[in-house]
């Protein structure tokens, strides 16, 4: 076996395991029936032990329409969430609402005693994260955050080639991604349903791709900048949604992190580039450059390169890309949620990470609106 060949076969794909369903169908509801909510349903619908038998949406015959749509049948309709869990015997919901709604519905659902698949972002402000992790800790309740990028047997290897130690220390990270023309419509361009702009929808992925891969160490501070100069722009949108954008469409930092490791990030809803570069990170033994994509959504770009010595020789391994198997990676996201009910497994994403990872998001913006570095306090839970 070459040298080559022995470092790849130290991050070869894990074996798949044997699928087990459970022999009671769970009942799930869905709260809000926007776009997001599509892929929950879509999914849940193909898995053997799930029935859909409610679903809550502030906009009358809007559940109703998308339940008619994707053909669920015996379905309970209800016009909030409140409503669907006080009449309603669940195992589990998934919340599909707008940003600034995530908390209400997560925490009266966790009170409940309901197990809850949150989308992403977490949340649109840490102390309502903080508030959600209060009552998972008091339910005892499974929460998981829709982070499906982490699924992704590309993703995974990228924290296996960290764990390895191939990479020696790691002291600095370059990370992010960016579209040249992505910025979405509807609740994701105002504050009073998005709360966060491109740093929330797409950021959120980026820091999660690096931050899971060297063990989410705590930050500790930011500096941040954000800016709208797209969004706001009647060159690029159309003159009402302009009218109404008031969040970011672009967010750089440059973040410190406990164990002496500079994370240096940029996102973009828009810009004149097709990516602000790939992700690097640096270590004292090896690098590893993960290329990124012209329309980023927390994947990778294309085969990975580990940059080492050999022998007192510069080297390169390229790491293949895994080809993603039959079952996509929102179906993965689902799965692992209910085999986490079903088999009492802890959260697949669980809240005591991605409470760093929305520190960060609140961290950039509250440095950028202050316009200086500032520190990140992570609350007691």
């Amino acid at each position: 076996m070459s040298e080559a060949d022995r470092v790849l076969s130290n991050f070869t794909p894990e074996v798949r395991e044997e699928r087990t369903y459970s022999e009671k169908k769970l009942r799930v509801g869905i709260i809000g029936t926007g776009w997001i909510a599509e892929a929950h349903v879509e999914s849940y619908l193909r898995q053997p032990d799930v029935q859909i038998v409610a679903m809550a949406d502030l906009i009358p015959g809007k559940a109703e329409k998308f339940a008619a749509h994707y053909g669920v049948k015996n379905c309970k309709f209800y016009p909030d969430h409140k409503a669907m869990l006080e009449n309603e015997q669940l195992d589990a919901v998934s919340v599909c609402t707008y940003n600034t709604q995530h908390a209400a519905p997560t925490i009266d659902a966790l009170n409940r005693g309901v197990h809850v698949l949150l989308e992403k972002p977490f949340t649109a402000t840490l102390d309502e994260a903080v508030d959600i992790m209060r009552a998972e800790k008091k339910s005892g309740k499974v929460l998981t955050i829709g982070f499906q990028p982490r699924m992704d047997a590309n993703m995974k290897q990228i924290k296996k080639i960290v764990d390895s130690g191939a990479l020696g220390q790691i002291y600095y990270i370059q990370t992010g991604g960016g579209r040249r023309r992505g910025i979405p419509n509807s609740t994701f361009i105002e504050k009073k349903t998005a709360g966060i702009g491109a740093l929330g929808d797409i950021g959120c992925y980026s820091l999660d791709m690096v931050l899971n891969a060297i063990g989410y160490p705590k930050p500790l501070t930011a500096s941040g900048y954000t800016s709208n100069f797209f969004g706001t722009s009647t060159d690029y949108q159309k003159p009402e949604d302009a009218a109404r954008f008031n969040v970011d469409d672009f967010a750089a930092a440059f973040i410190r992190l406990e164990g002496g490791i500079i994370l240096d990030f940029r996102i973009a809803w828009a810009m004149h580039l097709d990516t602000p570069g790939d992700t690097v990170i640096l270590g004292t033994k090896g690098a590893l450059r993960i290329p990124s994509t012209e329309c980023w959504n927390g994947s990778v770009g294309g085969p990975m390169k580990l940059y080492h010595d050999l022998a007192g020789e510069q080297v390169e391994t390229v790491i293949p890309i895994i080809p993603e198997d039959e079952s996509g990676l929102f179906d993965k996201k689902i799965r692992s949620f209910l085999d986490a009910i079903i088999f009492d497994r802890p959260a697949p994403v669980p809240s005591s990470q991605i409470l760093y990872n929305q520190a960060i998001i609140n961290a950039i913006g509250d440095s950028a609106e202050l316009g200086r570095e500032v520190e990140i306090k992570i609350p007691q839970i």
